[in-house]
């Protein structure tokens, strides 16, 4: 029994091109011409393809996927119905004010656009100004208020919850570095008091900062990124791995003590994610690679900051109104593995 082909865009899945008779040859040719195999597009195969363009950081151009297109008869962007698309649904977050952490890039962008066009103020904060600059010249609400700040200094988390002008709905502690994939032996105090310093002092100081005008108001959400590395011991050096863990455990214990004055607390752990986040520093550790190599060839295809927005925002509404405590692995299904 034969079945007509998808129409092909630039937002249909690499996974999807790779599958059709001519997009599939398409990419092979271009791949060949690079001496790379299809092979290295399968952690990207849920990815659509015009994503490539910022993940590859060059070495995919927009005119050559615009010519892919071209070349296999494709059709605009919404033309290929079976790639997800962020839904937004209107009012969701109206009159609430949303605190959102390493807002210039990634999950927290995304989570501040979806939180913004979904009708919430949000007070975007981050070390890098160009980008949170771009953040809010892309949005058209006029809802976002940028922070340059370091979640590291007092200061600086003094001046974000300021910003909220003294309603604090929602908190998304987003902003996070890895590690070098260094072992115990390996692993320098630098790197373990920088990572430390970010993913773990950084969310509970705002955290704790929040939890005022939260507890005022006997009502808000706070939602942590944890990671894969707070689920198990292979993906990711001793330093991130152990500081997401305590990600986990802040996130329980402050669901446990608040939870009887209306504030929910969660956490998402993401897989892998076509995402910016900042490296700690060093290069990359031969012996953490080489141990770690096997296991993280097991993960599923990479998601987009936008499908952890999803998954952010869903906790941080009133969606999320019986759900409190919970660790939700955003990770494609690797955690079951």
């Amino acid at each position: 029994m034969s079945t007509t082909p998808r129409v092909l865009t630039a937002a249909s899945t690499v996974g999807t091109w790779l599958e059709h008779p001519e997009g599939g040859a398409a990419i092979r040719e271009l791949l060949e011409q690079a001496g790379v195999g299809a092979d290295a597009l399968a952690p990207v195969a849920n990815l659509p393809l015009q994503e490539l363009v910022t993940l590859s950081q060059g070495r995919l151009s927009q005119d050559v996927v615009d010519a892919l297109v071209r070349r296999v008869g494709g059709g605009p962007a919404d033309a290929d119905e079976s790639v997800w698309r962020e839904r937004i649904t209107p009012g969701r977050f109206d009159g609430r004010t949303v605190v959102v952490t390493g807002a210039a890039s990634g999950i927290g962008r995304a989570t501040a656009h979806r939180i913004a066009a979904e009708g919430g103020s949000v007070v975007a904060a981050d070390i890098t100004e160009p980008g949170l600059e771009t953040l809010a010249s892309e949005s058209d609400t006029g809802r976002i208020t940028t922070v340059t700040g370091d979640i590291t200094r007092d200061d600086d988390i003094d001046r974000i919850v300021t910003a909220a002008g003294g309603r604090i709905d929602g908190l998304a502690n987003v902003a996070g570095i890895v590690d070098d994939f260094s072992p115990a032996h390996e692993t320098s105090d630098e790197m373990w008091r920088r990572v430390f310093a970010i993913n773990v002092d950084g969310v509970f100081r705002l955290t704790r900062a929040v939890l005022p005008a939260m507890l005022e108001r006997r009502a808000g959400s706070i939602v942590n990124v944890a990671s894969e590395a707070a689920l198990r011991g292979n993906a990711a050096g001793i330093a991130y791995t152990a500081a997401k863990h305590a990600v986990v455990g802040i996130t329980k214990n402050t669901a446990f003590m608040y939870g009887p004055h209306g504030i929910r607390v969660n956490a998402v752990a993401p897989g892998g994610v076509a995402t910016g986040i900042a490296h700690g520093g060093a290069p990359d550790s031969a012996w953490g690679n080489e141990r770690t190599r096997d296991f993280l060839r097991m993960i599923p295809p990479i998601a987009t900051a936008q499908h952890l927005a999803a998954s952010i925002t869903f906790l941080l509404s009133d969606d999320g109104v019986n759900v409190s405590g919970a660790i939700l692995p955003s990770d494609g299904g690797w955690s079951v593995q």
